[in-house]
């Protein structure tokens, strides 16, 4: 059952249940952190729409830069500006921005321990017809093995929009990873939000649950689908929304180990150096359980519809359904 102390959206697993891409929570969480703060400037590699972030430049056109396609000076030029006591957001596709210019972020942002935030959106596979050049599916390994740098991957445009706001007064060097296509809403305004806490969002309605799932970004809501279709098979699970990825909830992933005593991890990302990598790094020492993975298992993505890449990647709710039981 859904965990009543989240109020969650109570309509999630309906067939009718409201879809909102995740990338529009953050164009309207920067809107809300551009009037609460007129440090807050916003830069773009020629992406503005596709990016959401056209409804701050649309507010605030003086506090806007346009940088072209130059994600290179993207970084740098936010770096500058965060050094001057700005709160600088840039924003691109996932694969040109951390995937580019991963070397100036590294360098003039997160070394110097600058507050600019990197919204990299169209990540996954989900891009679908795009295909395998436009599907950023390692970013969170590049970013996260950065030091200083934050890495958040919202389940929803409402967690978008609050992870929009925590990171904008948080004055830390951050990643924050967005989906293109309409995402089921799963949590509410309601929904409590912390940076670095996960929340455990499905457990079973009666007995103990036997295995873990612990999910981030878009594929939260497969989980979850796939947890209730477990629990009518008599499987109980638990399934914890992981949407900070750095720094990581050790207490509460080490909790849910011992407690279930197996994990799977899953994500819409490869499954070497994602978030299964830095789940098992955690469990490793502190309490190693058996463990099963669902994510990309080292290939490109391809051309494709959304549904279908991720059914084709084993991503979806069989596919998490097939881990789960293969696990037990």
């Amino acid at each position: 059952m859904l965990n009543p102390n989240l109020k969650l959206n109570e309509n999630l697993f309906s067939d009718s249940v409201e879809q909102v891409p995740i990338r529009k929570g953050f164009g309207d969480g920067l809107l809300e952190a551009g009037k609460l703060d007129e440090r807050v400037v916003g830069l773009c590699a020629d992406l503005t729409e596709s990016t959401q972030m056209h409804l701050f430049r649309d507010a605030f056109p003086n506090r806007f830069i346009q940088v072209g396609i130059a994600e290179q000076n993207l970084a740098s030029v936010a770096s500058g500006m965060a050094a001057m006591g700005k709160i600088p957001f840039i924003s691109s596709y996932a694969m040109f921005s951390p995937g580019r210019n991963w070397e100036q972020i590294r360098t003039t942002v997160a070394y110097n321990d600058r507050g600019v935030i990197i919204a990299g959106s169209h990540a996954g596979v989900s891009v679908g017809p795009d295909g395998g050049t436009h599907q950023a599916i390692e970013d969170i390994a590049i970013t996260r093995v950065i030091p200083n740098m934050i890495v958040v991957s919202p389940c929803d445009a409402i967690e978008a929009k609050k992870a929009t706001l925590a990171l904008a007064v948080l004055g830390k060097p951050a990643y924050l990873r967005l989906a293109r296509e309409k995402t089921p809403i799963i949590t509410t305004t309601d929904t409590p939000f912390v940076l670095g806490k996960a929340q455990i969002m499905f457990e079973p309605k009666n007995g103990k649950a036997t295995v873990g799932i612990i999910a981030t970004g878009a594929l939260v809501h497969k989980a979850l689908v796939a947890a209730s279709k477990l629990e009518q098979e008599g499987i109980n699970v638990k399934v914890m929304n992981l949407a900070t990825i750095k720094p990581l909830d050790v207490e509460a992933i080490t909790k849910l180990a011992i407690e279930t005593g197996k994990i799977i991890t899953v994500e819409e990302h490869q499954i070497a150096g994602g978030t299964g990598s830095a789940v098992a790094e955690c469990l490793a020492k502190n309490h190693p359980v058996h463990m099963g993975f669902v994510g990309v298992n080292d290939r490109f993505g391809q051309s494709g519809t959304p549904a279908e890449l991720i059914e084709h990647y084993g991503m979806g709710v069989e596919g998490v359904i097939a881990k789960v039981k293969e696990l037990i």
